[in-house]
């Protein structure tokens, strides 16, 4: 027997909390990557990482909040703790490696495709591990020609957002950028969902176990408080918040200037020190020696 999906159970709360989450992490983690790449003097590593991990939370938190909306009506549904965990860290790796990739090789037109598509597959396989990690009285079952729809969406949305960490430096572009981005990953989940059907078991098999948000709140608040401390970082960074101009002149003037100063002033006080000495030699010039030296050039 077919079980009855319903992916709206709270109407429009979940889609929408799920949407802005996933806008979030892409924001935070387009910032980040364009920190990285745009800034010379930047801990270059340190600044790739926290976007790939803010990307790969922010993808990862938007589909379980997604899921939060998700039921079958003739059975409970509960999530393994261990594959939710593993798919998250799933997330955060692939899109690392992606990001690495053209952090450290360049917006080369083969190396955002070779990157796009291992960070694609990567966001794929996070959603259907996410999907594993389901436990309910039946048998989950796909249509393999959404599957593979949902799969390629994930593909252009990760290169599409990958390309903007390159080329987009303001913090307004970096903010649309981050809101289509938005629309993409929840459109991959949503499309991949649409690829979903339940077989039910027999009555007797039904899965009693505690529900979806008993498990899927709790694990969801870690994530949710480190995008927030991620959002902390970015805005008390001024880099980060600066628009169109160059980061390496902006960055370099600071430290810079006072030590141009310092020299100015040395150079002061140093042409004084030279011309005091002149100024005695020429004053006593006048009333003695000059007058002697005068004598014994020869005629």
């Amino acid at each position: 027997m077919q079980g009855t999906i319903d992916g709206f159970r709270y109407g429009a709360v979940t889609p929408v909390a799920a949407y802005l989450m996933a806008c979030l992490g892409g924001a935070l983690g387009l910032r980040c990557v364009v920190r990285s790449l745009h800034n010379e003097h930047s801990w270059k590593a340190g600044w790739l990482a926290l976007g790939a991990t803010s990307i790969g939370t922010g993808i990862w938190t938007m589909h379980f909040i997604a899921m939060i909306g998700f039921q079958v009506e003739e059975t409970r549904i509960g999530y393994d703790a261990g594959l939710t965990v593993l798919s998250l860290a799933v997330a955060i790796v692939m899109v690392a490696v992606g990001v690495f990739i053209v952090g450290y090789r360049g917006a080369t037109t083969g190396t955002l495709a070779a990157a796009g598509v291992i960070t694609g597959l990567g966001v794929a396989a996070m959603h259907y591990l996410g999907m594993a990690a389901l436990k309910l009285n039946g048998t989950i079952e796909y249509r393999t020609s959404t599957v593979v729809l949902s799969i390629a969406i994930a593909i252009v949305a990760a290169t599409a957002a990958l390309w903007a960490a390159v080329s987009i430096r303001g913090f307004l572009a970096s903010l649309g950028a981050s809101l289509v981005m938005g629309v993409a990953v929840s459109g991959m989940h949503y499309t991949a969902m649409a690829a979903v059907s339940v077989h039910l078991h027999s009555t007797g098999g039904a899965w009693t176990g505690d529900s979806a948000t008993s498990l899927l709140l709790p694990m969801l608040l870690g994530p949710v408080i480190f995008l927030l401390l991620a959002g902390v970082v970015v805005m008390f960074d001024p880099l980060l918040v600066m628009g169109e101009g160059n980061w390496d002149r902006s960055f370099a003037r600071h430290p810079i200037a006072p030590k141009a100063a310092d020299r100015q002033a040395d150079s002061a006080f140093a042409a004084r020190d030279s011309a005091a000495p002149r100024a005695v030699e020429t004053n006593s010039g006048r009333h003695g020696p000059s007058s002697t030296t005068s004598r014994r050039r020869p005629r």
